[in-house]
């Protein structure tokens, strides 16, 4: 399937591979799939580009790799509404909010995406009572 992409131009992307978020994502509900492509072959970055609109595209990464005491427990609702049965089938990534200079972009660490890499469906969750925020620093000084 060929799709319209605000990075990349026109890119032929694998429809298995499509992310599934049947109630879209805050502020955004009527994007209900997205497909996830890498920025550069070595780059830890993705842009997280919708299926229906070409320039709505997030960039996102695994948040482990900035963060690594990063975690927190999936509640029962979120596991049953992507279908997780087991561990290995979570992926987590986090939306970055890109910045000048680089230096100075930001994780929400807030409110995660879930994905069922089994059957790919994907939900952003938020993360109540809990110390992370929407803008942590992905580059630390030190």
């Amino acid at each position: 399937m060929i799709i319209e992409t605000k990075y990349h131009g026109s890119t032929n992307i694998d429809e298995e591979q499509i992310l599934q978020f049947s109630n879209g994502i805050p502020g955004f509900h009527d994007e209900k799939q997205f497909a996830l492509l890498p920025l550069s072959e070595e780059s830890p970055f993705f842009a997280m580009q919708s299926i229906q609109t070409s320039d709505l595209a997030f960039i996102v990464t695994s948040p482990f790799l900035f963060f690594q005491s990063y975690e927190f427990d999936l509640n029962p609702n979120t596991m049953e509404d992507l279908e997780i049965e087991k561990a290995e089938d979570v992926e987590v990534i986090t939306i970055l909010t890109v910045k000048e200079p680089f230096e100075n972009t930001t994780a929400n660490l807030r409110a995660p995406l879930i994905i069922n890499r089994t059957n790919k469906k994907a939900k952003q969750i938020i993360l109540e009572n809990s110390e992370f925020q929407t803008k942590h620093l992905i580059i630390r000084e030190g």
